[in-house]
């Protein structure tokens, strides 16, 4: 599992008046939560957020918190970052604090594997689930879920009980549902379809 530190300075002040002052200090207002602890309210610097998360694990990179607080040394996964739709800067980080000794829910993306032997025909690879919800320690959360598509024909299907999982992973489920498909036409069938207008043209 990717893992990383970040340095962060504890707020004092709180509400929109103290995240506003800290964005002007070029600074990300945010605040580190989890289980037996209080909410801490916190500020990062941007580049170093950054640089946390440009790991193989993204969003789920496990961080060692750093600096002078009841966060120090907590190990923490970036939950939720908000961002200027204009300006494009970050407005609030939320930072959960994890236990490293339970399992957690987190989203994890699929990656396709290979080339598909139906996209080498002419068909298409659909990716249903760019994403899927696992239940697993922190320190056995994979960078992505991947699925090898090589062997697929137009037509086949790839659900989710077909795929083998991380050693520890779960995604828990009731419906074996879609996770990739191949769609287009079989070479047979578009055979059948010219075979088809030939007559009709020989007829006519």
């Amino acid at each position: 599992m990717a893992q990383s530190e970040l340095l962060v300075h504890a707020r004092e002040a709180t509400g929109k008046g103290a995240a506003r002052s800290a964005r002007r200090e070029g600074k990300i207002p945010g605040v580190v939560y989890g289980k037996g602890m209080d909410a801490c309210a916190v500020s990062v610097d941007p580049k170093d957020l950054e640089k946390a998360i440009s790991t193989e694990g993204g969003w789920n990179t496990l961080i060692t918190l750093k600096g002078d607080g009841p966060f120090a040394d907590k190990v923490v996964i970036l939950k939720d970052l908000v961002v200027d739709p204009i300006k494009g800067f970050p407005q609030h980080a939320d930072f959960h604090a994890l236990d490293v000794k339970r399992k957690i829910y987190t989203m994890v993306p699929v990656h396709t594997v290979g080339k598909s032997q139906g996209e080498k025909e002419g068909g298409s690879l659909q990716v249903i689930r760019h994403e899927l919800e696992v239940y697993c320690l922190p320190s056995q959360i994979p960078a992505s879920i991947d699925v090898d598509v090589s062997a697929l024909n137009i037509g086949d299907v790839v659900h989710i009980d077909d795929l083998e999982l991380p050693e520890g992973v779960e995604v828990p489920h009731e419906v074996n549902f879609t996770v990739v498909t191949c769609t287009g036409r079989k070479p047979e069938e578009e055979e059948g379809e010219e075979e088809q207008e030939q007559e009709v043209i020989t007829e006519e």
